[in-house]
């Protein structure tokens, strides 16, 4: 059994958290912090917690409590954990961030798309990229780890199998994803209203995503090279889940392309390759740390699809940190996720 620590625990990510911890059999939560709610019992801000956590209460960021901890996730905004994870990893506390600050390797870069310095560039080169599907033994080492975002989780595996056997045109790849209001986060925002988002669908970040650079840099890794990726994000009228429709032009026969991804994924616990031709949905992952893949090849022509789609809140996040979580401490890598999916 270990202890483990939640810093940010009100949000979206925060109580996923603690839904999916709740049955799972090595850990227990010694500490869930939140500053707005701190003194507040858990279960009464989440009645579905009611009879899972008695006792625990928010409370604010204590240091010395969290690193008496094996193990502390951030659910926080970005630039949260720049000040607190340095701190922690030097008492022995093994970190995993759920927000950007350590997905990517360059420190200028990320400055750049999130509008602040980077707040503890030293510990970018410790931090592991936390995509069980690519880094399972560097993460079951790591001290540090960036949960990858809910997008660039889905179009990376979508395209793993195809880049890594250079089947693709590198320089054009298009990734045209839908996600649920809850990818905005818990705060209140005009946009995410149930009047302004319901009955409608829209794109945004088409210019340029924050998750743009993080995709680019998983697909460049599992290239090779670096991969001309068009990424155009949009919001749809569900809670959860995302749904990415990834697009490529294959330059040379392929062979059995349903092949090639149920060989590549044919060990991944986390990854579902359904039937050549199918058409997952979104709901068929609700609530799990699944990413249910379809492959399809528009009349046999040099255009390949490929259909993702997971909860953006599990797999996406919370459920991919426990994976993280689980290989660290030589759990069960699937420990606390293996409940099925909700439906309807």
């Amino acid at each position: 059994m270990i202890k483990v620590g939640i810093v940010g625990g009100t949000g979206y990510t925060g109580v996923e958290l603690l839904r999916l911890l709740a049955g799972h059999p090595e850990v227990e939560i010694e500490a869930i912090t939140s500053r707005s709610e701190a003194g507040l019992a858990v279960d009464e801000l989440y009645p579905n917690l009611r009879g899972h956590y008695p006792g625990l209460a928010f409370s604010e960021p204590d240091p010395v409590r969290l690193a008496a901890c094996d193990a502390v996730f951030f659910a926080t905004p970005h630039g949260v954990a720049h000040a607190l994870a340095g701190e922690l990893l030097e008492r022995g506390t093994r970190v995993i961030d759920l927000s950007a600050d350590f997905r990517l390797k360059d420190a200028e870069e990320w400055a750049q798309w999130y509008g602040q310095p980077h707040g503890a560039p030293g510990l970018l080169e410790a931090a592991v990229y936390g995509l069980p599907e690519v880094n399972r033994d560097a993460i079951r080492q790591a001290r540090l780890i960036a949960v990858p975002g809910c997008y660039p989780t889905a179009v990376q595996l979508g395209l793993l199998p195809l880049l890594e056997q250079r089947l693709i045109d590198l320089d054009h790849v298009i990734a045209d994803c839908k996600s649920g209001v809850t990818g905005a986060g818990r705060g209140a925002k005009v946009s995410s209203l149930l009047a302004e988002a319901s009955e409608s669908m829209k794109a945004y970040g088409a210019s340029g995503h924050r998750h743009l650079p993080e995709i680019r840099q998983g697909l460049a890794q599992a290239a090779g090279q670096a991969v001309g990726l068009t990424f155009v994000p949009h919001l749809t009228p569900m809670i959860r889940g995302i749904h990415a429709t990834l697009y490529a032009r294959l330059t040379s026969e392929p062979g059995d392309l349903q092949a090639l991804f149920e060989q590549r994924f044919a060990d991944e616990p986390a990854v579902d390759v359904m039937p050549f031709g199918s058409h997952p949905e979104t709901r068929s992952v609700k609530g799990t740390d699944i990413c249910r893949l379809a492959v399809h090849r528009p009349g046999g022509g040099d255009t390949v699809v490929v259909l993702a789609v997971i909860d953006n809140l599990v797999k996406g996040a919370s459920g991919q940190a426990i994976q993280n979580l689980n290989l660290m401490f030589g759990f069960d890598e699937m420990a606390g996720l293996q409940a099925p999916a909700l439906m309807p």
